[in-house]
C-alpha cells in the first residue's frame, strides 16, 4: 500500500501522465508512506495498546528504538494521521486520542511541559511555575480524552545533566501512573540506555527495534514498492538485481530515509534524461551523497582548514 502523507493535488495513479515539470515538482514536494512488514507490526502493536491499555493500573508502554533516519518519525506520523478524529460539534473541547511531542533538545522540566502544552493547544507562559505547568498538562490531557502519549527523540534527555535525566525518568513514571494511559518513547539506542538506568521503567517499556536494512528480498520489495509509486513511465527492474540492491544498501548505510532519498534523486535523473526508470546509470549519477560520503567530504574539508 502506498499513499501520500501530505495533501497532493495529483492522483497517484495518473502521476506518470503529467508533464515533466509537474512530475519533477511532485518528486520534490510529496512524501510517501511505503508499507513494509516491520512497520505493519509496529502499527498493529500501537493499535493494540491504544485500544486496550488506557485505564489499567500499569498501562503497557513501548520503546521504539532505531538508528536516526530509519523511519521512526514517519511511522509515528502515519499512526497519528490514521487516527485523526472527526471534529466534534457543539463543544469547545477537541478530542485528541494521540498526543505526539518531541523531547526538547535542551531538556528541562519546564521546557518539556511547555512542549506538551503547546501540542495540546493549552494556554501557558514561561512564567508558569513547574507545578502549575504539570497541573494544566494533566488536566488538559484528561479533557481531550488522550489515550496514548508518544514522545519522539527521547534520546534528547541525555543532553541534560544527570539530575535532569533522573527528573525526566520520574516524569515518565508519574505520567503513566497518574493518567493510566500508555506511553511510547521513540529514539535511538541512547534512549534505550537511558531507560535501562531505571529498573522500574525498564520493566514497563517493551522494546521494539527497527533495524537497518540489509540486502535481500525484503529490501528489494521495499525499493520496488517505492519506485512503483513514483511518477515514472517505465518499470524499474534494475531494483530487483542483487548487485544493485547491495550497492544501494552500501551507499545509504541501510537507513530507510537514505534509501528513499537516493531513489527519489535517481527518479529525477530518470525523468530528466527521458529514460523513465531507476536503473544503474540513474543511481550512479543521482545528486545524492550517502552518510559515509558526506562524512568523508566534511572531514577532508576540516583537515584542510586545520
Amino acid at each position: 500500500m502506498r499513499e501520500y502523507l501530505a495533501p497532493i493535488k495529483w492522483d497517484i495513479h495518473l502521476s506518470a501522465e503529467l508533464e515533466t515539470p509537474q512530475r519533477l515538482d511532485l518528486l520534490q514536494r510529496a512524501q510517501w508512506w511505503i508499507d513494509y512488514k516491520e512497520a505493519r507490526d509496529v502499527l498493529h502493536r500501537l493499535e493494540q495498546i491504544m485500544r486496550y491499555g488506557p485505564g489499567r493500573v500499569r498501562p503497557p508502554n513501548i520503546l521504539l528504538v532505531s538508528p536516526s533516519n530509519n523511519g521512526k518519525s514517519m511511522l509515528i506520523e502515519k499512526f497519528r494521521r490514521d487516527h485523526t478524529p472527526e471534529p466534534t460539534e457543539g463543544t469547545d473541547v477537541e478530542n485528541l486520542p494521540i498526543i505526539v511531542l518531541q523531547m526538547p533538545t535542551r531538556p528541562t522540566f519546564n521546557r518539556f511541559y511547555a512542549e506538551l502544552l503547546a501540542e495540546l493547544g493549552a494556554p501557558h507562559s514561561r512564567w508558569f511555575r513547574s507545578q502549575d505547568m504539570e497541573r494544566v498538562a494533566l488536566k488538559t490531557l484528561r479533557a481531550v480524552s488522550a489515550r496514548i502519549l508518544i514522545i519522539d527523540e527521547l534520546h534528547n534527555m541525555l543532553a541534560g545533566s544527570g539530575t535532569a535525566r533522573r527528573e525526566f525518568l520520574n516524569v515518565l513514571r508519574y505520567l503513566g501512573n497518574t493518567l493510566r494511559i500508555p506511553i511510547v518513547g521513540a529514539g535511538t539506542h541512547e534512549a534505550y540506555l537511558a531507560i535501562r538506568t531505571d529498573a522500574q521503567l525498564e520493566n514497563r517499556f517493551e522494546p521494539i527495534i527497527l533495524p537497518l536494512w540489509e540486502p535481500g528480498t525484503e529490501a528489494a520489495t521495499l525499493m520496488m514498492s517505492f519506485a512503483t509509486s513514483l511518477p515514472l513511465r517505465r518499470a524499474s527492474y534494475d531494483l530487483l538485481r542483487g548487485d544493485v540492491i547491495r550497492a544501494i544498501i552500501s551507499r545509504t548505510g541501510g537507513h530507510i530515509g537514505e534509501i528513499l532519498a537516493l531513489l527519489r534523486a535517481a527518479a529525477i535523473i530518470a525523468i530528466e534524461t527521458g529514460e523513465e526508470e531507476i536503473n544503474d546509470r540513474a543511481l550512479r549519477t543521482a545528486h545524492y551523497k550517502g552518510p559515509l560520503e558526506r562524512r568523508t567530504i566534511i572531514e577532508r574539508r576540516l583537515s584542510g582548514v586545520l
